[in-house]
């Protein structure tokens, strides 16, 4: 039996998380609970917002050492995927570490606005369960002003002035930097293989 568990980071896109997963006949849980947390087949990480607001949120609610140990399927989400590096220029803020790298703000030209936000398209640079039929003629809805650099952990790329990380993963870890809660189809079926990801 499939069991999703939200993270408590203080992320405003909860609700639309917990909403994508319903779609799916999924009800997700939202908790702090360590029992709770370990007990879960699958175990998200949401984030709307800063880093360190976000880090300070899991620091507060005794989940950062917690984090690290568990063994099931991860998934962060847009912040919450940026928070499984090392550390982000946001706020010189040090993160998970779960994935090695740093983030960064864009540094796109001009006529580019940071952030970015809207609809992008999505190229697939490494076979993944959790992108297991994402073509590269599918695009998903971004909103951020930060970035992971495309290195041997990113599942798919897009480009905004530069090429950057949408979609990473290393065995358990996986990070979405797209909200899959607003790209349609797309993020039906990222969140869909997901929880076909076994424990």
């Amino acid at each position: 039996m499939i069991d999703v568990v939200l993270l408590e980071s203080g992320g405003a896109n909860i609700t639309s998380v917990r909403a994508a997963f319903s779609r799916l006949g999924i009800d997700a849980t939202m908790t702090a609970d360590p029992e709770r947390i370990r007990r879960a087949t699958h175990v998200v990480l949401p984030g709307v917002g800063a880093a360190r607001a976000a880090m300070d949120t899991l620091r507060g609610n005794g989940l950062l050492a917690l984090i690290p140990t568990l063994t099931q399927p991860l998934l962060g989400v847009c912040v919450g995927m940026q928070l499984l590096f090392e550390h982000s220029e946001e706020g010189d803020t040090p993160c998970l570490g779960l994935l090695p790298g740093r983030i960064r703000r864009f540094d796109v030209a001009d006529q580019l606005r940071v952030p970015h936000m809207g609809w992008n398209q999505l190229v697939r640079i490494r076979p993944s369960a959790l992108t297991e039929g994402i073509t590269n003629d599918s695009f998903a809805y971004f909103v951020h002003s930060y970035r992971a650099d495309v290195d041997v952990n990113t599942l798919a790329e897009c480009d905004y002035g530069q090429p950057f990380a949408a979609v990473v993963g290393n065995g358990r870890v996986f990070g979405a930097q797209l909200h899959p809660e607003r790209s349609a189809d797309v993020g039906a079926r990222l969140l869909r293989n997901f929880i076909g990801i076994g424990p």
